[in-house]
């Protein structure tokens, strides 16, 4: 297990050392200045800004020194936030997008187990057919789609709950149900295919010939063994949602991590691209390295498979 784990580290520390890369040299690549009224400052002031921020460096050496300081958890200073740290426009805005997409996964979790689990105990019902449907349009259509139509039925329409904002438990509701609509799906869908495969295996048979009853199948055995592959897609989903809230969190004014990043990108506030993009992959990177140590333990087969002794 400890070559095993050894392997999944080098292999999550050379993405993130590629995705930092590739992260450095397009932000070198972008159009325009970082500096607020460019247009207004002299090649004196330019010159002094560029100083202060290392950018008079030649490319080389500003990567050596954004690696090192990467390294120690410094991201540099924002352009446009009033020069305040990077580390501390995430640590202030990053809690409010966690919050949002925990929710979110939680909901999508137990809401796309449970119908997932329906559909196949009804496969070839009204309630299957139902659930596949919800899947496929969940999946192919976008989390901003069903934001928008949230708002124009509910708060436009029906004046049941708020437009816009974070402040309350109502303002909770449509955001989580527009980012947690597609998870709902991608879990019922698989908990269905995996629970119709399980309940078809023989020693499902072998459980119901020795006399237990239904629900003790289905619960103790069925379900419990159908669980099992859905771990693989949890982690990745999860990081997914916490990134994916970027747009949502601009749709509802939500005061998030996305309104940063949003915010730096139409600003080319370098530092806080940067940042951002680092820690969304951290996000993407570590859930499948803990995606990959619980498979691991759950199957011995993967280690073996992945060169563990």
């Amino acid at each position: 297990m400890v070559g095993y784990i050894i392997k999944r580290l080098a292999y999550m520390c050379l993405t993130m050392l590629v995705i930092i890369t590739l992260t450095f040299g397009i932000v070198k690549l972008l159009p325009g200045s970082p500096y607020q009224n460019a247009a207004k400052l002299t090649e004196a002031q330019i010159e002094a800004l560029n100083e202060q921020y290392g950018l008079d460096d030649p490319i080389p050496v500003q990567y050596v020194r954004y690696l090192g300081n990467v390294v120690t958890g410094e991201f540099g200073i924002s352009f446009q936030f009033d020069g305040r740290s990077v580390g501390t426009i995430i640590g202030n805005k990053l809690p409010v997008s966690v919050q949002l997409g925990l929710e979110s996964v939680i909901v999508g979790t137990i809401i796309g187990i449970v119908l997932g689990a329906i559909a196949a105990l009804r496969k070839g019902g009204i309630l299957d057919y139902g659930t596949t449907l919800f899947a496929v349009l969940g999946i192919s259509i976008p989390s901003f789609i069903f934001a928008m139509l949230l708002q124009y039925v509910f708060a436009l329409k029906l004046d049941l709950l708020p437009l816009a904002y974070w402040t309350s438990w109502q303002h909770h509701i449509m955001p989580v149900a527009s980012l947690s609509v597609m998870f709902i799906a991608l879990i019922a869908r698989y908990m269905r295919t995996e629970l119709v495969e399980v309940m078809g295996s023989d020693y499902i048979t072998t459980a119901k010939a020795k006399g237990l009853r239904k629900s003790t199948v289905i619960t103790k055995h069925s379900i419990r063994n159908a669980l099992i592959p859905i771990v693989t897609i949890i982690g990745p989903a999860t990081a997914s949602i916490v990134t994916g809230s970027l747009v949502i969190e601009q749709i509802f004014a939500i005061p998030g991590i996305g309104d940063a990043f949003v915010n730096a990108i139409f600003t080319n506030d370098y530092p806080v691209i940067m940042g951002t993009t680092i820690l969304f992959a951290l996000f993407f990177v570590v859930a499948i390295f803990l995606t990959d140590m619980v498979y691991g333990i759950i199957d011995p087969r993967i280690r073996l498979a992945g060169g563990d002794s």
